[in-house]
């Protein structure tokens, strides 16, 4: 059987400040979004020129870090791609998000 790999790079800009919750099994996160400009290519097959990815983080020193990240800052993030999926009025939903491993910012906002 051949190997998968779940691996994301991304390069882009803090969006929003991190939002943290405490989820009810007691488990906290932080969630911020990240604006990705699309490539040359991409750009001439759409007339969008960005895309924007949720983005979680759970590890506690890593949440901290992100806490302090302001809207317009460049950051580079790693990660892994889940899917997440809840259930509203009894309709199913599902998206995908970014789950932070690394955060390194890159350029702090103008």
């Amino acid at each position: 059987m051949t190997p998968t790999t779940n691996h994301v790079a991304l390069l882009g800009r803090v969006s929003n400040e991190a939002e943290t919750r405490t989820l009810p099994s007691g488990d906290t996160l932080a969630s911020f979004r990240l604006i990705v400009d699309r490539s040359p290519v991409a750009k001439k097959r759409s007339k969008q020129t960005v895309d924007t990815f949720e983005c979680v983080v759970w590890t506690s020193r890593l949440r901290k870090a992100v806490e302090k990240l302001v809207p317009g800052d460049t950051i580079e993030v790693t990660g892994q791609l889940r899917r997440r999926f809840s259930r509203s009025n009894g309709v199913p939903a599902s998206w995908v998000t970014i789950e932070v491993e690394t955060c390194h910012k890159v350029e702090a906002a103008a």
